[in-house]
């Protein structure tokens, strides 16, 4: 590649250049170096001609022909030769110290006249895109940077390099932009795996908690077991227990329905055991009636004790609760919802087929006079136990909305301006209805029914999951022993009749167990026994009661009885 300030050959008759540095474009910027101060020489008239000028630099000089005015004889001084091109130092462009030989003159061309040589020696050259000629200024005491054979760079040979360069920008700015890019999806799916993590983190605690929940409340299938939670140390016995019995009296119909509430404090649950009417019960004198007698003849405090001996529990009191004080609680706690079984009509309605005062379904909400006609509502052909069991469900439903700071909840009770068989206290009945409350709230609480044989004892087999779990006791039935168990069912139509003749058979020395009342009414009275052993006994009870003995036959006898009797209306009390 040419260098357009490679012109310093000496054929051309040029003084050489030397690097003073770069432009702005970093393109390389010469200077030419000035040639040495030739001497001035007088003029020569014979220069023209050629003469005393060694056109080819052979070092030698023509002598023009000698000239003497005067005819002296002696030759004039020399002029003195002038080498325009030995004079000057060799062109170095690299600065190596090394020199290159004069190139000939190929064309023979002659040397330019002494002005113009002189002309050109002081001559600077002038490059294009170049401010001027400057020569580096070098502080006085400033040492000399390079030697001789050493390049000497400065920093406005590399200024090419901060110029700015739109083309460089814009690369960048790409690059700038690939990169955020490519960090931001980078960024996002980060993001997105430590999201699923947390998810698969959350799930699996949350599946934990849910097992190890159910595992300590012992819900787990084949792990728990009936009443207890497993992984309690404590032994079901050994287990703290607070119990209350709850009598519920129809004061319009009459009857009652009795209940156990129940506060395990050791596992911390709740229980509403329902007790039917039947079971069967010691009295004082040694005598078995059964649990619905005991709570009209023996009171709260004789009933309880019997509860306490059949059952094996301790019964710390007994609220006693009428038909009204149920009404009026349920109002106070705002309503209950429960889930009913049954379509109770209005027992206040005066007209049949009217709309009735409690529909069937879940979820249904009730108020304080619903809530009473559901409790005690027992339809045609049920079972005492179905009447049972919607008592537990208001029970239950009252809990869920009684307060759980026993403060609240013993304003409540004292609203009711009950008043209460010693030794329950309003505020013991408070603080005992909000801790039972807590535990309805947090779903640690249920209804159990305590399953009574047909003649009204337990079995340790049926009774087990009840008893000992729940109660913590141990199910001791009256042994009868030799006393003949007499089933009554009255079909007098006269409701006093059956009391009547309860006591004389208890006086009798029977064991009386009640069957009930029959919806119609029979002319004659029936003395049934089963098997032929017992037609003594029935005899001896016909005569007991004041029937005739044609009235002893044999027939169909209630369970758990030796003999059965249907009370018509020939029945005479003895105390009539």
């Amino acid at each position: 590649m040419n260098d357009r300030y490679d012109t310093g050959d000496a054929g051309y008759g040029a003084a050489p250049y030397e690097l003073v540095g770069y432009d702005e474009h970093g393109q390389p910027v010469y200077r030419q170096i000035p040639a040495q101060q030739a001497p001035q020489q007088p003029y020569d008239p014979y220069a023209q001609q050629g003469y005393g000028y060694d056109s080819y630099a052979t070092g030698g000089q023509q002598q023009p022909p000698s000239y003497d005015p005067y005819d002296t004889g002696q030759q004039p001084p020399a002029a003195p030769s002038y080498d325009a091109y030995r004079s000057q130092a060799p062109y170095d462009p690299y600065g190596t110290g090394t020199h290159r030989a004069a190139t000939p003159d190929p064309y023979g061309q002659a040397a330019t006249s002494g002005q113009q040589q002189h002309r050109v020696a002081e001559q600077t050259a002038y490059i294009p895109q170049q401010a001027g000629p400057a020569e580096p200024a070098h502080a006085p005491d400033e040492p000399e940077q390079a030697t001789s054979g050493e390049r000497e760079y400065h920093t406005e040979q590399f200024a090419f390099v901060e110029d700015p360069d739109g083309d460089s920008e814009d690369v960048i700015d790409w690059l700038k932009f690939t990169e955020n890019r490519t960090e931001r999806r980078e960024e996002a799916r980060r993001r997105a795996r430590a999201r699923v993590t947390a998810l698969v983190v959350v799930l699996a605690l949350v599946a934990v908690g849910g097992v190890g929940y159910l595992w300590y409340a012992g819900k787990l299938p084949g792990l728990s077991s009936s009443g207890s939670k497993t992984g309690t140390a404590t032994p079901v016995s050994a287990q703290k227990r607070d119990v209350i019995v709850v009598h519920l009296h129809n004061t319009g119909k009459g009857g009652t329905s009795t209940a156990l509430l129940v506060d395990n404090t050791t596992t911390k649950q709740g229980t509403t055991v329902l007790l039917p009417n039947s079971l069967a019960l010691s009295g004082d004198d040694g005598s078995t009636t059964t649990l619905a007698k005991s709570v009209d003849d023996d009171g709260a405090s004789g009933t309880r004790d019997q509860l306490d001996t059949v059952l094996g529990t301790d019964i710390q009191g007994t609220w006693r609760l009428d038909t009204p004080y149920l009404q009026n609680l349920v109002d106070l706690v705002g309503n209950i919802d429960i889930d009913t079984n049954a379509d109770v009509p209005d027992p206040d309605a005066k007209k049949k087929n009217t709309s009735p005062l409690v529909h069937q379904g879940k979820g249904q909400t009730l108020s304080g006079k619903m809530a009473v006609a559901y409790a005690t509502y027992r339809a045609a052909g049920e079972a005492q136990n179905a009447q049972l069991e919607r008592f537990g469900q208001v029970m239950q439903g009252v809990l869920r909305k009684v307060s759980s700071d026993p403060a609240d909840a013993t304003t409540t009770v004292q609203t009711l301006a009950q008043i209460l068989d010693p030794p329950l206290t309003d505020k013991d009945l408070g603080s005992f209805l909000a801790r039972l409350a807590d535990l309805a709230k947090g779903g640690d609480y249920r209804t159990a029914l305590l399953p009574v044989q047909s003649d009204g004892t337990l079995s340790a087999r049926t009774s087990g999951s009840v008893v000992k779990d729940i109660l913590g006791g141990t199910a001791k039935s009256p042994d009868a022993g030799s006393a003949v168990r007499v089933s009554v069912q009255n079909a007098t139509g006269v409701k006093d009749d059956t009391e009547k003749a309860r006591v004389v058979l208890l006086n009798g020395g029977f064991t009386f167990l009640e069957g009930g009342t029959e919806s119609g009414t029979q002319a004659t009275s029936k003395v049934l026994y089963a098997d032929a052993a017992d037609k003594a006994n029935a005899t001896e009870v016909a005569k007991t009661l004041g029937l005739p003995a044609g009235s002893v036959t044999k027939g169909t006898v209630s369970s758990g009885a030796d003999v059965s009797v249907v009370l018509g209306s020939d029945y005479k009390p003895a105390s009539s």
